[in-house]
């Protein structure tokens, strides 16, 4: 029953003061919402940040040729050839691998002459690459095995040509008539710092034999099956590499995972400072809750004397004021709390359709038992200086 009353009592003195019990909650509402929007947007950072890489290929390995050293010539046989690539995909941890050698050439679009990029592609490139194939379709092993004069271009490229559906029909690559079998992009854009560029025309490896004289890899894409394997068949596939060829020829084997390391390193960081910077803001807030609840024991003062005078407890007077603080923490909280889950829901359905922006409701759980936490916690001053006032002098305040 006297808890019953106290929580009453609590309740009829917030509602006396609504304003200033507003203006209070105000800055917990602030807090716990910039508390959940911030581990929702470092979600959202980070999972776009790693769905580009990962996009590109999280598993991807890639190897090529440095040569013995910048002033010595690089013999032929030091190239990486078919053979290597055979050997690289035997290997247990490569779930598969491609090979690739390009060059810049011109091409006639309408007349003129266009620069493009020429990638010489192997079989299970597109796979490895992780290619979509937006129109027609892309190499196959027949295509590569039988020399195909196919071509699979970009997207910017199949606009340039002068036809509505450049699927079957013919364009000029330096001296080369090619077949255009398909309409590519890449899943997320490198921008060129890959062997792909806006104005690529991929063809059968062997084609490469017309524009060279010479039919030898630059590049191998290999696929791991696991993102853990992929540091061990880095390894491998290093020291196979070096097995096959001289030892003076110097091969770089790379792969993404320092790179998502990386990016995930850097999400956390700044998933972290925005963190302290919520926190900031509401352990502010509950510094404002503390102020507020002081200012309202003195003007309370001769109230909190007439309780004590017809019979409440130090105690009950303690819990009424700690009531006090944790409702406005505890509803800020809920308020909060609902507005910045709120916001990514509403965005994903009407402004931003198809993107997906993940709620963390561990930040929810947080968000909520700190924010109450700190009303409770800043709130426990002003209730123990409520309750320590003497009742005859508590009646005598004016």
């Amino acid at each position: 029953m006297i808890r019953s009353e106290t929580w009453k009592t609590a309740l009829d003195a917030l509602r006396a003061n609504k304003f200033k019990a507003f203006l209070t909650m105000l800055g917990v509402v602030i807090g716990s919402a910039c508390l959940v929007l911030v581990v929702t947007v470092g979600l959202t950072g980070k999972r776009y940040i790693l769905a580009q890489i990962e996009g590109i290929g999280a598993n991807l390995i890639y190897a090529y040729h440095v040569g013995a050293g910048p002033t010595q010539a690089r013999p032929l046989s030091d190239q990486i050839s078919a053979g290597d690539l055979q050997a690289v995909r035997a290997l247990p941890l490569i779930m598969r691998a491609a090979g690739t050698f390009d060059l810049q050439v011109s091409m006639t679009v309408s007349g003129k002459e266009h620069a493009v990029s020429v990638v010489g592609v192997t079989d299970d490139f597109n796979r490895v690459r992780n290619l979509d194939v937006v129109r027609g379709r892309f190499l196959d092993d027949l295509d590569v095995h039988s020399r195909a004069k196919a071509a699979v271009i970009t997207e910017r490229l199949a606009a340039a040509l002068p036809y509505d559906n450049p699927i079957g029909q013919q364009i000029k690559v330096s001296d080369l008539a090619l077949t255009v079998v398909g309409v590519f992009k890449e899943r997320v854009a490198t921008f060129g710092q890959t062997e792909i560029t806006t104005d690529t025309v991929i063809i059968p490896l062997p084609l490469i034999k017309d524009f060279t004289g010479e039919e030898f890899i630059k590049n191998i894409y290999a696929s791991a099956a696991t993102p853990d394997d992929v540091p061990l068949a880095t390894r491998e596939i290093t020291e196979l590499l070096q097995s096959r060829h001289r030892p003076e020829a110097v091969y770089s084997v790379q792969n993404l995972a320092a790179m998502l390391s990386a990016a995930r390193s850097i999400s956390n960081a700044l998933t972290i400072v925005l963190l302290i910077v919520a926190s900031i803001t509401l352990i502010i807030s509950g510094i404002g809750i503390m102020n507020i609840m002081l200012v309202t024991v003195t003007q309370r003062t001769r109230e909190i004397g007439v309780r004590m005078a017809v019979g409440a407890r130090r105690r009950e007077i303690e819990w009424q004021f700690l009531i006090e603080a944790f409702i406005i923490s505890g509803v800020g909280a809920v308020v909060g709390v609902v507005i910045a889950v709120a916001i990514p829901i509403g965005a994903q359905l009407i402004l931003l359709n198809g993107l997906y922006l993940p709620i963390s409701w561990i930040s929810v759980v947080v968000s909520l038992t700190v924010s109450c936490s700190i009303g409770i916690l800043f709130g426990f001053l002003p209730a123990r200086r409520a309750s320590a006032l003497h009742p005859t002098e508590a009646l005598h305040y004016e």
